[in-house]
């Protein structure tokens, strides 16, 4: 893996609106209402 890989796969993993932040956080995928529960973790 390159480093942009490496990168790509890390400012996915803190982009809620992505499937790679949701899997980190122990989920299957991006639920439906994740906009909801990514304002949540705002506030």
């Amino acid at each position: 893996m390159s480093h942009k890989d490496d990168m790509d796969n890390h400012s996915n993993q803190l982009n809620p609106n992505n499937d790679a932040y949701w899997e980190s956080r122990g989920e299957d995928e991006r639920p439906e209402d994740w906009e909801d529960r990514s304002s949540e973790d705002l506030d």
